[in-house]
């Protein structure tokens, strides 16, 4: 094993805060993982590492000796890549992680394209509504919808992403079409709690420069775009959900807008990608696949 090789598994165990995990992601036996970071430690005359039974992290040494790892390595693929051929195929395995109904509704449908143009990149396409940590589980890069937390992460923002309010017409003949959010006290919505937090999400609008919010009563509480909008065409209420998610019930009739006026506040729509200097030819190819297909397809504004 070379140096750069036992350098670039460093950074790996790092970014994943284990042996195991950088092992699984490398396809080396951990023992083989594990021997590496110990020659490095022994070589440098220094601990880089401190272990414990349920995670890995750096120590001051081992946080300088990262910084400059990440550093020689993207100089060192940077000079593999100086005499390669301008029209080599990218090839090898892709890890994305995407909101679930949009990699349903979007990304799976158009995925053809992608192949035909790059028949040699295999993609791990995970679709969930959970925070993903995306150096634990080794993915490339992910798309995120709404306001982000900090991150050293770089993120990319694609656009705004803008929001309608629907009804079953249904339920509007039972209970009445609001026209203004103070209607809003004699209406149900079916209301929407985050997978990650399970905090329930208010009803939002616009009133001039200023946002405001009401806490909604409801009969169902649900988790996902899909099984809202189930429980909104069934009639059980009031749903605020991006526009692009109900196109078709708003054209088949399925679903109505309501209040037009009094609209959420659109929310970004973000790519998140490590903090590395060097990117991998497959996954930049994927992804200037992938923005413009987003643009369009969910009608980013910005």
């Amino acid at each position: 094993m070379d140096r750069i090789e036992r350098f670039r598994i460093f950074a790996r165990v790092v970014e994943c805060t284990s042996f195991t995990r950088a092992a699984d992601q490398l396809g080396l036996p951990r023992s083989t993982v594990s021997a590496a970071v110990a020659e490095l430690e022994q070589r440098l005359g220094t601990r880089l590492l401190q272990r414990s039974t349920r995670r890995v992290s750096t120590t001051h040494d081992g946080d300088t000796f990262y910084v400059r790892c990440l550093r020689l390595i993207a100089e060192m693929e940077d000079a593999e890549s100086l005499f390669r051929q301008d029209d080599a195929q990218p090839s090898g395995l892709l890890k994305i992680d995407v909101p679930s109904r949009i990699g349903r509704r979007i990304i799976a449908p158009a995925l053809p394209d992608f192949f035909a143009r790059h028949p040699q990149v295999e993609l791990d396409l995970g679709m969930t509504d959970r925070a993903v940590n995306l150096i634990e589980d080794g993915c490339d890069a992910v798309l995120r919808v709404g306001q982000l937390g900090d991150s050293s992460l770089v993120a990319r923002t694609l656009g705004q992403l803008d929001f309608v309010n629907v009804a079953a017409p249904v339920y509007l003949h039972a209970h009445g079409v609001p026209q203004h959010p103070a209607d809003l006290q004699q209406h149900h919505a079916v209301n929407y709690a985050s997978p990650t937090t399970a905090r329930v999400e208010p009803w939002e609008w616009q009133d001039g420069a200023q946002l405001r919010t009401l806490q909604m009563p409801g009969w169902v509480r649900v988790n996902s775009a899909e099984a809202s909008i189930a429980c909104c065409v069934a009639g059980l209420g009031l749903l605020q959900i991006p526009r692009y998610d109900v196109q078709a019930e708003l054209h088949s009739g399925a679903l109505v807008e309501v209040m037009p006026q009094y609209a959420a506040q659109p929310l970004p729509v973000t790519l998140l990608l490590p903090h590395r200097q060097h990117r991998a030819q497959r996954v930049q190819v994927f992804l200037d696949w992938l923005v413009p297909l987003l643009r369009e397809r969910l009608q980013l504004q910005g």
